[in-house]
């Protein structure tokens, strides 16, 4: 009798496997779409231009207080994917682009609770710290955004909440993490803004001090023929020209330079045609000053009437292609998780992933 129950124990579970096994392989291929149309993994793209004739993304924004792209709502498990994501391409920094936005926070702020700011359900901040010691990248953290700047045009508002959240942040993180590499001062400028330089500079001066001289960026954009608010106008009417730009940013280097170490301007506001004389006052004030020439390459497309999706790979080619020309040290990204990622909610972020990959030579 119980040889009979083995046999039929055995015989039980051998059907049940074999049943399962095409669903299991089912699911696991990534090589059919869901018309059952296979993919041939071996093709690769016939580029007509120069491959890897461009500057490499090597650092990322995270932007975990979204304010005009919906929320992935990941937790660590989709987190730690997308490091590694980020890593097989390169990435080697990334930059939580805020620390709080308004009453949202990423990290549990004594100092900005006590403000009304909601409570987290989980410490983002220390995550992220975490990942990237683990993957070996480096951590930079944006400060705090209370919104009164993009309420008033008066940046001055941000340095108060900043001069407790730097102190804050730097006594939780800064001091414990090996990967902690330095700050992001996250208010976005375009042009000569009430209380801008006195800010950089006041908020870069405590970031140094604070953390033993790390360094400091900021991310600005270009105040170009699509810097437009809304989604029905697609051009400014009133861009900036660009002697306009260099005049007012040389003022703003000149103001900032001494806790300001590098200056990754946005390069989605110009056009395609702009490129190479934009970046080029870019790199040239940036040197004049002493200060890191970056671009921040936006992987979303500000072309269309829809905000916002993932870039056209050619559009994106063309930015990095005129940053290498023109001198750049660094490209930087808004943002791989959500325009960039195989695993983005968008499904064009991950096929702009595999162009990326084809035209670097990332295998």
């Amino acid at each position: 009798m119980d040889n009979r129950r083995s046999f039929l124990k055995k015989t039980a579970l051998a059907g049940a496997a074999l049943a399962a096994a095409p669903a299991i392989a089912s699911a696991c291929s990534t090589d059919k779409d869901k018309y059952g149309i296979g993919l041939d993994n071996s093709l690769r793209s016939k580029l007509i231009v120069d491959k890897a004739n461009a500057l490499p993304i090597t650092g990322t924004f995270l932007d975990e207080i979204s304010h005009d792209i919906p929320h992935q709502n990941w937790g660590e498990a989709e987190w730690d994917r997308d490091f590694r994501y980020m890593k097989a391409i390169g990435i080697d920094t990334v930059i939580d682009i805020r620390c709080g936005y308004r009453k949202f926070i990423t990290y549990p702020s004594p100092y900005l609770l006590k403000k009304g700011c909601y409570m987290p359900s989980t410490d983002l901040i220390d995550m992220f710290c975490r990942l990237a010691e683990k993957y070996g990248m480096k951590f930079m953290l944006g400060l705090y955004d209370s919104g009164k700047y993009w309420d008033t045009g008066d940046m001055s508002y941000e340095v108060e909440a900043n001069r407790f959240v730097i102190d804050e942040i730097w006594e939780r993180y800064g001091s414990k993490y090996k990967s902690f590499g330095g700050w992001y001062i996250s208010g976005e400028i375009s042009r000569a803004t009430k209380g801008a330089i006195e800010s950089f500079r006041t908020m870069g001066r405590q970031c140094k001090e604070v953390s033993g001289g790390m360094p400091t960026f900021i991310s600005p954009w270009i105040d170009g023929k699509k810097a437009v608010m809304g989604t029905t106008n697609m051009t400014n009417e009133q861009a900036v020209s660009v002697a306009q730009h260099e005049k007012e940013w040389n003022e703003i280097f000149d103001g900032i330079h001494d806790y300001v170490d590098a200056c990754a301007f946005q390069d989605g506001h110009i056009d395609y045609d702009e490129l190479d004389a934009f970046f080029s006052v870019n790199k040239k004030l940036a040197d004049r000053y002493g200060m890191q020439c970056w671009t921040n390459a936006e992987t979303f497309d500000r072309d269309m009437p829809i905000r916002f999706f993932p870039i056209k790979f050619d559009k994106l080619r063309m930015k990095l292609e005129a940053a290498k020309r023109c001198g750049y040290d660094k490209a930087i990204t808004f943002e791989f998780s959500h325009f960039l990622s195989p695993q983005s909610a968008y499904l064009q972020a991950g096929h702009l992933y595999d162009r990326y990959k084809e035209y670097f030579g990332i295998e």
